[in-house]
């Protein structure tokens, strides 16, 4: 599979800080569909306390990878001018901002008025680091990166995992919710994603540099996705069936079916990191 291993900080700080920005948008429309029950909105509120739990695991992940919390914040050096500065303030301010709110919202503070513009300021930072973060990527060097499929797939991985985590931290708190229209979305993202696959295994075939070729990155390239597709459907089938079948699905099922996805997504990002090839002579054919 590659060395893509090695870089198990990055993958899983870029997959489940995706998740939980799709997971905080889901929930957080959820949040403001219960404006006129408070008893609703309070027990989602306890429940999105997972969402800021996993986003602090991502960022521990990422601290790791970075060696220690002083780079982090030496990285911060140079906000506008370096794409990795970008990633670490957006992605700091979408969890400050963010786990501000909760914390207000979870004591009972928060204004009617002010707590529905907290909240959406938060999820717009969420989108905002989640391009920050494709932005970190588009190294115009490593042509295996420097592509659109780098960007649709970090947008994928928050379509695919975000809806289903948001889901189950609505059905953990006792909220009316089956989430058909979020469920659809989903599936429509693992429609994308399969194209993207075979897309850029295409385009991996078609890149090389005067030492090696892209494709041998990755020898098992396609049985690999393939591995992955059969996750992700299976992931989102534990949410989806309940819902064919008119039934809302189960707690257990949205649990089994968020971690089929994220391990889904976890292969994708694995594969990503173990097509990293720095070109100087690269040119696709």
């Amino acid at each position: 599979m590659g060395n893509g291993w090695h870089e198990w900080p990055l993958v899983l700080f870029t997959v489940l800080g995706q998740c939980v920005v799709g997971g905080l948008i889901v929930t957080g429309m959820g949040w403001l569909a219960s404006a006129d029950d408070r008893a609703h909105q309070q027990r989602i509120v306890r429940s999105m306390f997972f969402l800021w739990l996993v986003m602090g695991i991502a960022f521990l992940a990422s601290v790791m990878h970075l060696g220690s919390p002083l780079r982090a914040f030496n990285s911060l050096n140079r906000i506008g001018s370096s794409a990795l500065s970008n990633e670490i303030a957006s992605g700091s301010l979408f969890f400050a901002v963010g786990g501000i709110w909760w914390l207000v919202a979870v004591i009972g503070k928060m204004p009617a008025l002010l707590g529905k513009i907290w909240l959406v300021i938060s999820m717009v930072l969420g989108v905002i680091f989640i391009w920050a973060m494709t932005r970190v990527y588009q190294i115009d060097t490593v042509p295996t990166w420097y592509t659109g499929y780098t960007t649709a797939s970090f947008f994928l991985t928050a379509l695919l995992g975000g809806p289903l985590f948001g889901a189950l931290l609505l059905r953990a708190a006792r909220i009316p919710f089956k989430g058909t229209a979020f469920a659809s979305l989903s599936i429509v993202a693992l429609l994308v994603s399969a194209a993207v696959m075979l897309l850029q295994g295409a385009q991996i075939g078609a890149v090389q540099s005067s030492v090696q070729q892209a494709s041998a990155l990755v020898p098992d390239y396609a049985a690999i996705q393939i591995c992955r597709l059969v996750l992700l459907a299976a992931g989102l089938g534990c949410w989806l069936c309940p819902l064919i079948r008119r039934q809302s699905p189960h707690i257990i099922s949205l649990l089994a079916g968020f971690i089929l996805v994220v391990a889904g997504e976890v292969l994708g990002r694995v594969i990503f990191y173990g097509l990293h090839m720095t070109a100087g002579m690269a040119v696709a054919g």
